[in-house]
Protein backbone atom coordinates (compact mmCIF):
# COMPACT_ATOMS: atom_id res chain seq x y z
CA UNK A 1 0.00 0.00 0.00
CA UNK A 2 2.76 2.60 0.94
CA UNK A 3 4.90 1.61 -2.54
CA UNK A 4 1.37 2.25 -4.70
CA UNK A 5 0.96 5.27 -2.91
CA UNK A 6 4.26 6.48 -3.82
CA UNK A 7 4.19 5.51 -6.79
CA UNK A 8 0.51 7.19 -7.17
CA UNK A 9 2.82 10.74 -6.03
CA UNK A 10 5.33 10.46 -8.34
CA UNK A 11 2.57 9.85 -11.06
CA UNK A 12 1.17 13.09 -9.92
CA UNK A 13 3.97 15.05 -9.55
CA UNK A 14 6.01 14.27 -12.75
CA UNK A 15 3.00 15.10 -14.92
CA UNK A 16 2.41 11.73 -16.24
CA UNK A 17 1.43 11.86 -20.06
CA UNK A 18 -1.34 9.02 -19.97
CA UNK A 19 -2.66 10.37 -16.56
CA UNK A 20 -2.80 14.09 -17.51
CA UNK A 21 -4.57 12.85 -20.97
CA UNK A 22 -7.40 11.13 -18.56
CA UNK A 23 -8.17 14.24 -16.07
CA UNK A 24 -8.14 16.52 -19.34
CA UNK A 25 -10.67 14.46 -20.90
CA UNK A 26 -12.17 14.44 -17.66
CA UNK A 27 -12.69 17.95 -17.11
CA UNK A 28 -13.39 18.80 -21.17
CA UNK A 29 -16.29 16.25 -20.78
CA UNK A 30 -17.56 17.59 -17.94
CA UNK A 31 -17.42 21.10 -18.06
CA UNK A 32 -19.13 20.91 -21.07
CA UNK A 33 -21.61 19.01 -19.99
CA UNK A 34 -22.30 21.43 -16.83
CA UNK A 35 -22.62 24.23 -19.48
CA UNK A 36 -25.01 22.74 -21.73
CA UNK A 37 -27.22 21.19 -18.15
CA UNK A 38 -27.10 25.24 -17.49
CA UNK A 39 -28.13 26.33 -20.94
CA UNK A 40 -31.39 24.25 -20.73
CA UNK A 41 -31.82 23.52 -16.81
CA UNK A 42 -31.77 27.91 -16.04
CA UNK A 43 -34.50 28.82 -18.14
CA UNK A 44 -36.61 26.15 -17.28
CA UNK A 45 -36.18 26.45 -13.73
CA UNK A 46 -37.09 30.50 -14.41
CA UNK A 47 -39.84 29.54 -16.57
CA UNK A 48 -41.52 27.22 -13.97
CA UNK A 49 -40.81 29.25 -11.26
CA UNK A 50 -42.50 32.03 -12.23
CA UNK A 51 -45.25 30.61 -14.16
CA UNK A 52 -48.63 29.46 -13.34
CA UNK A 53 -49.95 27.23 -15.74
CA UNK A 54 -52.31 24.07 -15.84
CA UNK A 55 -50.04 20.61 -14.52
CA UNK A 56 -47.37 23.08 -13.03
CA UNK A 57 -47.58 20.62 -9.80
CA UNK A 58 -47.06 17.83 -11.82
CA UNK A 59 -43.71 19.54 -14.04
CA UNK A 60 -42.37 20.16 -10.21
CA UNK A 61 -42.72 16.47 -9.25
CA UNK A 62 -41.41 15.24 -12.46
CA UNK A 63 -37.88 17.29 -12.24
CA UNK A 64 -37.59 16.63 -9.06
CA UNK A 65 -38.13 12.99 -9.68
CA UNK A 66 -35.54 13.45 -12.09
CA UNK A 67 -32.88 14.89 -9.90
CA UNK A 68 -32.70 11.13 -8.69
CA UNK A 69 -32.30 9.64 -12.35
CA UNK A 70 -30.12 6.12 -11.50
CA UNK A 71 -26.72 6.89 -14.14
CA UNK A 72 -26.92 3.54 -15.29
CA UNK A 73 -30.39 4.07 -17.15
CA UNK A 74 -29.60 7.17 -18.26
CA UNK A 75 -26.48 5.37 -19.96
CA UNK A 76 -28.81 2.49 -20.74
CA UNK A 77 -31.46 5.14 -22.60
CA UNK A 78 -28.42 7.11 -24.37
CA UNK A 79 -27.32 4.20 -25.67
CA UNK A 80 -30.00 2.60 -27.35
CA UNK A 81 -30.26 5.99 -29.13
CA UNK A 82 -26.78 6.11 -30.22
CA UNK A 83 -26.53 2.61 -30.76
CA UNK A 84 -26.46 1.35 -34.76
CA UNK A 85 -29.98 0.28 -34.61
CA UNK A 86 -30.90 3.20 -32.61
CA UNK A 87 -32.63 6.54 -34.02
CA UNK A 88 -29.61 8.16 -33.63
CA UNK A 89 -27.30 5.52 -34.47
CA UNK A 90 -26.43 7.34 -37.72
CA UNK A 91 -24.48 9.67 -36.51
CA UNK A 92 -21.59 7.49 -35.06
CA UNK A 93 -21.83 9.16 -31.83
CA UNK A 94 -21.49 5.66 -29.42
CA UNK A 95 -17.91 5.65 -27.47
CA UNK A 96 -17.07 8.77 -28.17
CA UNK A 97 -16.94 11.80 -25.67
CA UNK A 98 -19.96 13.08 -27.06
CA UNK A 99 -22.06 10.39 -26.16
CA UNK A 100 -20.90 11.02 -22.51
CA UNK A 101 -21.56 14.82 -23.09
CA UNK A 102 -25.01 14.26 -23.74
CA UNK A 103 -25.53 11.51 -20.79
CA UNK A 104 -24.07 13.70 -18.04
CA UNK A 105 -25.78 16.68 -19.33
CA UNK A 106 -29.31 14.59 -19.13
CA UNK A 107 -28.07 13.75 -15.42
CA UNK A 108 -27.01 16.91 -14.43
CA UNK A 109 -30.00 19.14 -16.00
CA UNK A 110 -33.01 17.90 -13.97
CA UNK A 111 -30.81 18.64 -10.81
CA UNK A 112 -30.08 22.43 -12.14
CA UNK A 113 -33.60 23.21 -13.08
CA UNK A 114 -35.01 21.92 -10.17
CA UNK A 115 -32.25 23.68 -7.63
CA UNK A 116 -32.19 26.77 -9.87
CA UNK A 117 -36.15 26.86 -9.40
CA UNK A 118 -36.03 27.19 -6.09
CA UNK A 119 -33.60 29.98 -5.90
CA UNK A 120 -35.73 31.38 -8.81
CA UNK A 121 -39.05 31.09 -6.91
CA UNK A 122 -38.10 32.39 -3.75
CA UNK A 123 -36.62 35.53 -5.15
CA UNK A 124 -39.48 36.03 -7.27
CA UNK A 125 -41.94 36.25 -4.38
CA UNK A 126 -39.77 38.33 -2.83
CA UNK A 127 -39.92 41.04 -5.52
CA UNK A 128 -43.18 40.17 -7.10
CA UNK A 129 -44.69 43.43 -5.96
CA UNK A 130 -41.95 45.19 -7.55
CA UNK A 131 -42.40 43.50 -10.71
CA UNK A 132 -45.76 44.14 -11.15
CA UNK A 133 -45.63 47.89 -10.59
CA UNK A 134 -42.59 48.18 -12.76
CA UNK A 135 -45.08 46.00 -15.57
CA UNK A 136 -41.78 43.95 -16.70
CA UNK A 137 -42.66 41.48 -19.25
CA UNK A 138 -42.15 37.43 -18.75
CA UNK A 139 -38.51 37.76 -20.56
CA UNK A 140 -38.02 41.01 -18.50
CA UNK A 141 -38.70 39.27 -15.30
CA UNK A 142 -36.68 36.01 -16.04
CA UNK A 143 -33.56 38.21 -16.99
CA UNK A 144 -33.58 40.42 -13.73
CA UNK A 145 -34.11 36.96 -11.57
CA UNK A 146 -31.20 35.17 -13.11
CA UNK A 147 -29.08 38.57 -12.91
CA UNK A 148 -29.90 39.09 -9.36
CA UNK A 149 -29.61 35.63 -8.11
CA UNK A 150 -26.08 35.06 -10.61
CA UNK A 151 -24.25 33.89 -7.59
CA UNK A 152 -26.66 31.52 -5.99
CA UNK A 153 -27.18 29.84 -9.72
CA UNK A 154 -23.13 30.02 -10.17
CA UNK A 155 -23.33 27.48 -6.78
CA UNK A 156 -26.09 25.59 -8.61
CA UNK A 157 -23.85 25.17 -11.62
CA UNK A 158 -20.56 24.59 -9.66
CA UNK A 159 -23.00 21.69 -7.66
CA UNK A 160 -23.89 20.63 -11.06
CA UNK A 161 -20.19 20.21 -12.28
CA UNK A 162 -19.40 18.27 -9.18
CA UNK A 163 -22.02 15.85 -9.51
CA UNK A 164 -20.80 15.33 -13.63
CA UNK A 165 -16.83 14.66 -12.54
CA UNK A 166 -17.53 12.15 -10.14
CA UNK A 167 -20.22 10.41 -12.46
CA UNK A 168 -18.86 6.53 -13.85
CA UNK A 169 -22.30 4.49 -14.47
CA UNK A 170 -23.64 6.47 -17.51
CA UNK A 171 -20.18 7.28 -19.13
CA UNK A 172 -18.48 3.73 -18.47
CA UNK A 173 -21.99 2.92 -21.00
CA UNK A 174 -21.75 5.14 -23.64
CA UNK A 175 -18.10 5.77 -23.83
CA UNK A 176 -16.62 2.22 -23.41
CA UNK A 177 -13.39 3.20 -21.35
CA UNK A 178 -11.65 3.14 -24.47
CA UNK A 179 -7.89 4.32 -23.88
CA UNK A 180 -6.92 7.31 -25.10
CA UNK A 181 -10.38 7.88 -26.28
CA UNK A 182 -13.02 7.63 -23.14
CA UNK A 183 -11.41 6.90 -20.95
CA UNK A 184 -11.80 9.66 -17.70
CA UNK A 185 -10.88 9.54 -13.92
CA UNK A 186 -14.21 7.63 -12.85
CA UNK A 187 -14.11 4.99 -15.25
CA UNK A 188 -10.06 4.95 -15.00
CA UNK A 189 -10.17 4.31 -11.37
CA UNK A 190 -12.52 1.35 -12.10
CA UNK A 191 -10.13 -0.08 -14.12
CA UNK A 192 -7.46 -0.06 -12.43
CA UNK A 193 -8.51 -1.25 -9.26
CA UNK A 194 -10.21 -3.97 -10.84
CA UNK A 195 -6.77 -4.29 -12.64
CA UNK A 196 -5.31 -4.54 -9.05
CA UNK A 197 -2.96 -1.69 -10.82
CA UNK A 198 -2.99 0.32 -7.49
CA UNK A 199 -0.61 3.77 -8.31
CA UNK A 200 -2.61 5.11 -11.14
CA UNK A 201 -6.30 4.66 -9.35
CA UNK A 202 -4.38 6.25 -6.22
CA UNK A 203 -3.12 9.42 -8.45
CA UNK A 204 -6.52 10.07 -10.15
CA UNK A 205 -8.69 9.69 -6.98
CA UNK A 206 -6.09 12.14 -5.28
CA UNK A 207 -6.87 14.78 -7.83
CA UNK A 208 -10.48 13.52 -8.18
CA UNK A 209 -10.34 14.59 -4.47
CA UNK A 210 -8.33 17.96 -5.15
CA UNK A 211 -11.45 18.73 -7.50
CA UNK A 212 -13.62 18.04 -5.72
CA UNK A 213 -12.24 20.24 -2.72
CA UNK A 214 -11.80 23.02 -5.31
CA UNK A 215 -15.38 22.92 -5.96
CA UNK A 216 -16.69 23.13 -2.67
CA UNK A 217 -13.97 25.75 -1.96
CA UNK A 218 -15.19 27.99 -5.28
CA UNK A 219 -19.18 27.47 -3.93
CA UNK A 220 -17.79 28.62 -0.30
CA UNK A 221 -16.56 31.73 -2.37
CA UNK A 222 -19.77 32.71 -3.98
CA UNK A 223 -21.30 32.55 -1.13
CA UNK A 224 -19.02 34.82 0.70
CA UNK A 225 -19.31 36.84 -2.13
CA UNK A 226 -22.88 36.82 -2.70
CA UNK A 227 -23.75 37.98 0.95
CA UNK A 228 -21.43 40.55 1.07
CA UNK A 229 -23.09 41.99 -2.36
CA UNK A 230 -26.19 41.46 -0.51
CA UNK A 231 -25.13 43.38 2.54
CA UNK A 232 -23.20 46.07 0.91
Amino acid sequence: MGEAFSLALALVFSGDADLLEIVLLSLRVSVTASVLACLFGLPLGALIAIGRFPGRNAVLILVNSLMGLPPVVVGLLVYLHLSRSGPLGFLGLLYTPTAMIIAQTILIAPIVAALSRQVLEDLHTEYADQFRSLCLTGTQTVQALLWDARFSLLTVGLAGFGRAVAEVGAVIIVGGNIDHLTRVMTTAIALETSKGELALALALGMILLVIALGVNAAVQSVRLTAMRQAYA
